[in-house]
């Protein structure tokens, strides 16, 4: 076996003149390079072999130098352990300067829009209440540690050229399989494109169906990552107040029925958690028919319904005119990063080369282990397991927010997903309470600033799947606290 070799690389020694007292300029640049941080206190310096082949100079005088250095007090040489920068130099070194903060006034706007987005964005820490956080220990699980060791140690698995856009041929065939018999899905594998996560699969669909300034639908509130996606690609949004049936149609009926796309989240509305309405339903295909226009529709937590059956997908209902979006983000795990879109045949090889312009296609290895993972029966009982243990961790928490919340909370009924909302007193700021909270160890998240129109009402998110129950019992009694604070005028009025 090979030694491992731990050296480093200092580039500013290449500056080096060769002509004129080559020791005197190593010793200063090797003092100048520790000053400024390109070399840390602790860290290994080349041997003297290799630095003075590497810099075409007489091993002797690098010798000279790292002794002159050892002797100042910048270099310690053990036996065995090589030549390092000194270890007590930590201490006496200057902190690292603070990078400059750039003029918001200087940037170009998409950069500014693009660090909204990057900021509304940013995943909570895994603390109590994080949304979408799944549960420890159960995916990846020990059958999908056995699946990828088997997959990576197979040839198969590790192509050395770029693959099909589209992805892994098995894995879109037990998509296919899946969605057909859990979500009254009607494709072919052809139709399936696999994607890195639902995000991806919602650009990927504004790319292909809209171009600058047509008008679409969207629902209000929304997810921010769809309304980051729309103002991005400079379509005019009509946002749709959602009441107890879901999207309201009728209303996007009067103010822009000739809108080319329908963005909705039909089984479970994001953030609120109804489904849309059969009537809906009905009323949204009507319209796409009669329009000839789009509706792209966002399952994304369909197979976590806690009771009765849920709506089957509104693509089953009219294929031709529905774009079906769906994850394994939140019955796996969010850092698979892997999706699909279901497209109808017309717009497959749209949807192909937007996927390839992107980032051409997901990694292969990670796509032919889910493959195997649903092939050989293990994601269906997988989705059961953990459908049993986060109902059994929802049911602890809505018991513990009914003994602890204050007087004006509301919980909004659901029987799906990951997360409860909990509605707020009109005068509570919930932007406010969930940076409070998170100070407090606690990852809420306030759906106010998920709304177009005005008032916005107040309302946090409380995920649960990667909690236990002590833990979200705990976390609710300091929840309330808070709640009770700002409710009582010490954290003073909302702000609008």
């Amino acid at each position: 076996m090979s030694k491992r070799r731990s050296t480093i690389e200092i580039p500013s020694l290449n500056a080096i003149d060769r002509t004129t007292n080559v020791g005197r300029q190593l010793a200063q640049s090797l003092r100048s390079a520790i000053a400024s941080g390109e070399l840390r206190p602790g860290e290994r310096l080349p041997s003297t072999r290799s630095l003075a082949a590497s810099l075409k100079i007489a091993r002797g005088t690098v010798v000279e130098v790292f002794d002159q250095l050892v002797a100042e007090g910048y270099l310690e040489a053990r036996v065995g352990a090589g030549t390092r920068v000194a270890a007590h130099l930590l201490d006496a070194m200057p902190a690292p300067a603070a990078p400059p903060v750039a003029d918001a006034v200087d940037l170009p706007p998409p950069a500014a829009r693009l660090i909204a987005v990057a900021r509304a964005l940013t995943p909570h820490p895994p603390v109590p209440f994080a949304i979408a956080v799944p549960a420890s220990g159960i995916a990846p699980d020990d059958t999908w540690r056995r699946l990828g060791n088997r997959v990576r140690a197979s040839r198969q698995a590790a192509p050395s050229g770029y693959h099909d856009p589209m992805g892994l041929h098995e894995l879109r065939l037990a998509i296919a399989d899946h969605i057909r018999r859990a979500r009254a899905v009607h494709c072919e594998p052809e139709q399936v494109i696999v994607t890195s996560g639902t995000q991806q699969g919602l650009y990927m669909a504004g790319r292909v169906l809209l171009s600058r300034d047509d008008p679409v639908w969207a629902e209000d509130p929304a997810y921010p990552g769809l309304t980051a996606v729309l103002d991005d690609l400079g379509v005019r949004t009509h946002r749709l107040p959602v009441d107890a049936q879901g999207m309201n149609v009728e209303r996007g009926l009067e103010l822009c029925p000739q809108a080319r796309a329908a963005f909705v989240t039909p089984s479970h509305q994001y953030p609120i958690g109804m489904p849309l309405s059969m009537a809906r339903r009905n009323a949204l295909i009507a319209w796409a028919d009669q329009n000839r226009a789009w509706i792209v529709e966002d399952d994304y937590d369909s197979e976590l319904r806690y009771a009765g059956h849920p709506f089957p997908s509104m693509q089953g209902l009219r294929p031709s005119r529905v774009i079906y979006l769906g994850t394994f983000s939140k019955v796996l795990f969010p850092s698979l990063r892997l999706g699909y879109v279901i497209a109808p045949p017309p717009l497959v090889e749209a949807f192909a080369g937007a996927r390839a312009i992107l980032d051409r296609h997901s990694p292969i290895a990670e796509q032919h282990v889910l493959a195997a993972y649903m092939r050989e029966g293990y994601f269906e009982a997988h989705i059961r397991r953990i459908r049993g243990l986060y109902a059994d961790r929802r049911a602890v928490l809505l018991a513990a927010l009914e003994r602890a919340l204050p007087e004006g909370c509301q919980v909004q009924p659901s029987d799906q997903g990951m997360h409860i909302l909990l509605w707020l007193p009109e005068q509570a700021d919930d932007v406010q309470l969930a940076a409070r909270a998170l100070s407090a160890g606690l990852a809420v998240r306030a759906i106010s600033p998920m709304y177009a129109a005005e008032p916005a009402r107040p309302g946090l998110m409380l995920g649960f799947g990667g909690f236990l129950p002590d833990q979200l019992r705990a976390a609710v009694g300091e929840l309330a606290k808070l709640l009770s604070l700002q409710m009582t005028g010490a954290e003073g009025p909302r702000q609008v």
